[in-house]
């Protein structure tokens, strides 16, 4: 009875694990860059996901990135807001199948460690070209 009980609960696991879907996650990425990459599993109802922030008025920088797992709600959609009075479109698409969203966006090869620094710079900085003042 007990060998017959651990079976059933090793069929019940593997049957769990076979359905989760294993994502790249990157919590903060700059210029198609992650910062720190790990992998994620999602729940039943996410998908993997690339989100990305693009300053409309600075054509030639190409923005944040995030990834991960996303509820299928937020799948597929852009928005566009504002921050210090600099326009950005966030555009979060999604897909289906394990490790689909690659955490090298660029095509350049990923930088693992960028320091916070240099990342809250980027910001500040893409926030002072798009408002046209210096400081």
């Amino acid at each position: 009875m007990k060998a017959l009980l651990v079976g059933l609960i090793g069929l019940i696991a593997s049957i769990y694990l076979v359905d989760s879907l294993t994502c790249n996650k990157c919590s903060v990425g700059l210029v198609g860059f992650c910062i720190s990459q790990t992998e994620e599993t999602c729940a039943g109802n996410q998908s993997c996901y690339t989100g990305k922030a693009v300053f409309t008025s600075i054509s030639s920088f190409n923005g944040f990135n995030t990834q991960g797992c996303l509820d299928t709600s937020g799948c597929n959609t852009t928005s566009t807001s504002s921050i210090l009075g600099a326009s950005y479109t966030v555009t979060q698409t999604c897909c289906d199948t394990d490790k689909c969203n690659p955490i090298d966006t660029s095509g350049a090869p990923p930088v693992t460690y960028v320091s916070a620094t240099m990342a809250l710079s980027a910001a500040l900085l893409a926030s002072v070209w798009s408002s046209g003042s210096m400081i």
